[in-house]
């Protein structure tokens, strides 16, 4: 990229919403770890930085504090929230304990609009997060916006194009945030508009040429959304040297196999090798009911089988690619004493063993989701896959509830695809961020005609996100509803009784397990 403006991460829950808000712009935006040297920062063409909110006292003895030198590199900054505080601590302010916190919606009176706050109304409501504030100003700074609890709620320096903010613009809550960040970015930092999709393509087919060569790469196609936009960059930039295998593990969804097929070997020609362990894994799942366990099962086994195809391809492979998104690149990482941050081990890469000594070829690591859609959409991947809902890596052996069979699966694969169906004749399916169904291992009385029957349950789980990480049961028209539920219980030999699971994330998840 020619242009970067960088987000120093503080341990904010809200940096990856910065970083999104600044790619809706259209600009090119990067978060680093807070300690990131500022030589690191010249040397990738940073023309801007933010500084992300932290949960942390700027004062407190292990609060996180960023390279003092990234002030004497001559681009412009912005501060949010903890992010003020710590310009004011590192320049020769004071921040101290605010008597009066100020949390939720609170109300800035604009005194100097200036570049930052150019063509916003005078008076705006914002979103707070604080507890410290700024009680004297650093020199060369002067106060732009009060809040009622903070008369330095928005601060400048016209020198230096330092500018801080003690609310959050980045949240929805926040009236007019993105045009500030907008500001920021094109009017003070004097960004180019030049993120596009058409623009990410083209150097990542040049990018991909340069780091694979002429050697082969391998990838495993899932038939998701992030496996399936990877699959088809990586067969735009390098063609036959890309092999991707399909692993059928007896848990997907109904005629997924066969969807996979046609598109990525018929119609994309994509080289594309299935293997088939459904056996296998319904062997090895046999009589477990506890869900870690099953998962745990799933990708130990899915790593085998995946291992053991590699070894059938002729010609040494040299690369793994991946669909690896920028959110799961930055919660992969750990960033030392950042007590906000999640570690974990990344979901694509942590099962496969170290004795395969393949290189990472992952050319989504710098998007999110939605840039992702958009960039299977220019590729000409069809809408249905495009805009897939999300699908649980160990696939249906998580909607299956107690021990997993063959006949189980049946009757859910069944009544997922009748509630697919009817989403989609309804419209509705795009319109919520999942639906699906989940078997329960419990049977009750019914009547069929003049027959008592005793069958199993379905439930309907519908719910709607944004992000995943909180999510609301969708109210659905009841004649969406009813017809759905009529279907399964005519159509799905084996299910009685269909319910509607009305749970909220939290305190629910949206999977069941």
């Amino acid at each position: 990229m020619s242009q970067t403006i960088a987000v120093l991460d503080f341990g904010s829950q809200l940096t990856q919403v910065i970083a999104r808000r600044i790619r809706e712009c259209q600009v090119y935006s990067k978060i680093y770890h807070y300690s990131t040297p500022a030589a690191k920062l010249r040397e990738d063409g940073v023309i801007g930085i933010i500084l992300s909110g932290g949960p942390q006292s700027v004062y407190a003895k292990q609060a996180p504090h960023p390279d003092r030198a990234i002030f004497e590199l001559g681009v412009p900054m912005l501060g949010i929230c903890y992010g003020v505080q710590l310009m004011g601590h590192f320049l020769g302010g004071h921040v101290a304990h605010s008597k009066a916190r100020e949390y939720g919606h609170g109300h800035l009176s604009i005194k100097k609009p200036g570049a930052l706050f150019a063509g916003l109304p005078k008076r705006l409501r914002v979103w707070n997060s604080h507890g410290d504030k700024l009680e004297k100003l650093p020199p060369g700074f002067r106060p732009i916006g009060v809040t009622e609890n903070s008369p330095f709620a928005a601060i400048e320096d016209l020198k230096r194009h330092f500018y801080g903010i003690q609310f959050h613009p980045e949240v929805f809550h926040t009236e007019r945030g993105v045009d500030m960040i907008r500001n920021f970015l094109l009017g003070i930092c004097g960004a180019k508009q030049d993120w596009t999709t058409k623009d990410f393509i083209s150097h990542s087919i040049a990018e991909i040429r340069t780091q694979v060569g002429k050697s082969r790469v391998i990838l495993g196609l899932s038939g998701g959304v992030d496996s399936s936009v990877a699959a088809a960059l990586l067969h735009k930039a390098i063609g036959k040297q890309l092999t991707c295998v399909f692993v059928d593990n007896g848990l997907l969804r109904k005629d997924e196999r066969r969807h996979v097929v046609e598109l990525y070997a018929k119609h994309f020609h994509i080289d594309l090798r299935v293997a088939d362990a459904s056996k296998l894994f319904l062997r090895r799942l046999k009589g477990v009911t506890e869900p870690e366990q099953k998962r745990k099962i799933i990708g130990r086994t899915f790593v085998e089988v995946f291992e053991k195809s590699l070894r059938a391809i002729k010609g040494s492979a040299e690369f793994l690619g991946q669909g690896t998104l920028y959110p799961d690149v930055i919660e992969s990482v750990s960033i030392g004493n950042n007590p906000a941050s999640l570690i974990k081990t990344h979901h694509n890469v942590g099962g496969l063993p170290a004795r395969m000594k393949l290189k990472l070829v992952e050319p989504l690591r710098q998007l999110f989701k939605d840039e992702v859609r958009r960039v299977g959409a220019a590729l000409g991947l069809p809408k249905e896959v495009v805009w897939r809902q999300p699908f649980p890596g160990p696939g249906l052996g998580v909607r299956v509830m107690g021990d997993i069979t063959a006949e189980k699966l049946e009757i859910l694969r069944n009544a997922d695809a009748v509630l697919h169906e009817e989403m989609m004749a309804s419209g509705y399916y795009y319109k919520v961020w999942q639906s699906f169904c989940v078997f329960l291992p419990v049977r009750t009385v019914g009547v069929f005609g003049d027959e008592r029957t005793y069958d199993y349950v379905i439930a309907i789980r519908v719910v709607e996100s944004t992000d995943a990480m909180t999510a609301d049961w969708a109210k659905l028209p009841h004649e969406l509803l009813q017809k759905a539920s009529s279907r399964i219980t005519n159509e799905v030999r084996g299910v009685g009784r269909v319910v509607f699971d009305i749970s909220s994330k939290p305190p629910a998840t949206i999977e069941w397990e």
